[in-house]
């Protein structure tokens, strides 16, 4: 698998990353393991997963995986902290909150460090520059090898990122992960310029549309699916309504024109896109993985490119977008 820079670092990551967001919940030991042999015998590397993920249980499983099955040092883990489940404050970006929740993260994973860790989510409640000093601490104690955030707006992450490189001797930040897909393009409205001009790589989360883009539910809803699953199908359901049905069949008539499956088309489009470094793709099963996986081959004509961009163009006004186009 191609392996590409994370933004404006020399951490090499491969252009295709494993979630494991159903990890020790929905996916049992047996599954996780094929799919991270999968995942590693296709040249993957990148593997992403956090704390609060089956509340510990998807980092408890990855670090008994690398135990025997992968080799760590072949291996790009990246973690998160900063959610936490108490309905008063669903994020703690404080420096206590931060740093003990990355040793606890370091035990369940069996390692005395991750390749990335990345602040799960904007806390308004703590000081931004106190978030990111735990990540200095974290870097400086070799804790962790680099940094990032996840689900920043625009402005919180050109708030961050610029803060880190306004003084010698912080770490700059190497990514930030967002939902990013064909039925999911808010972060083109700031987001995505602001990392781009500030040299993060974007991890887009959820690159298939929470499974919306394979084609799955254009007639119904498949039972053994996520959008059949009690605790999943509030997850699915944003993506079902008409515009996301003419994106899914924009996306299945290109798969037939290119002798392809949607899923392959959805995943090369995010994956090309400016800025991406690694979409993350999360699988029930092997199976299901190594088809994701095999998208390696595949490289969308331009025109399809340009259709596709056109169907599911979001609408950019003022003052999303940069006045000098307008």
């Amino acid at each position: 698998m191609e392996q590409r820079h994370l933004g404006r670092t020399g951490l090499r990551v491969s252009r295709i990353g494993l979630g494991t967001l159903t990890w020790g919940r929905d996916t049992g030991e047996h599954d996780a393991a094929e799919q991270l042999k999968t995942f590693w015998d296709a040249g993957g590397t990148l593997v992403d997963t956090a704390d609060v993920y089956a509340d510990g249980a998807a980092e408890y499983l990855l670090g008994q995986l690398m135990e025997g099955l992968v080799p760590r040092r072949d291996l790009v883990i990246a973690t998160k902290a900063g959610s936490v489940p108490d309905p008063e404050r669903r994020f703690d970006g404080s420096r206590g909150h931060l740093l003990a929740a990355l040793d606890a993260s370091l035990e369940r994973l069996g390692t005395d460090h991750v390749d990335l860790w990345q602040v799960h989510a904007f806390d308004p409640a703590t000081p931004l520059e106190e978030t990111l000093q735990a990540l200095d601490i974290a870097v400086n104690s070799g804790r962790a090898r680099y940094v990032g955030v996840s689900n920043y707006s625009g402005w919180q992450l050109a708030k961050a990122a610029t803060w880190q490189l306004a003084v010698p001797g912080r770490t700059r930040l190497a990514s930030t992960q967002m939902e990013y897909s064909l039925v999911q393009r808010g972060v083109e409205r700031e987001v995505l310029p602001a990392a781009r001009d500030l040299g993060l790589g974007l991890l887009p989360s959820s690159p298939l549309g929470r499974g919306v883009l394979t084609g799955k539910y254009r007639h119904t809803t498949p039972a053994d699916s996520r959008g059949a699953s009690a605790h999943m199908s509030g997850f699915v359901a944003p993506y079902l309504d008409e515009a996301a049905g003419r994106i899914v069949d924009a996306v299945a008539t290109a798969a037939d024109g290119l002798a392809t499956t949607p899923l392959h088309v959805a995943l090369a489009w995010v994956r090309d896109r400016p800025g991406v470094a690694a979409p993350l793709v999360g699988a029930r099963n092997a199976q299901q993985l190594s088809a994701a996986l095999s998208v390696e081959a595949l490289s969308l004509p331009d025109e399809i490119r340009r259709a596709l961009d056109d169907v599911s163009a979001p609408l950019h006004h003022y003052p999303d977008q940069d006045w000098s186009t307008l």
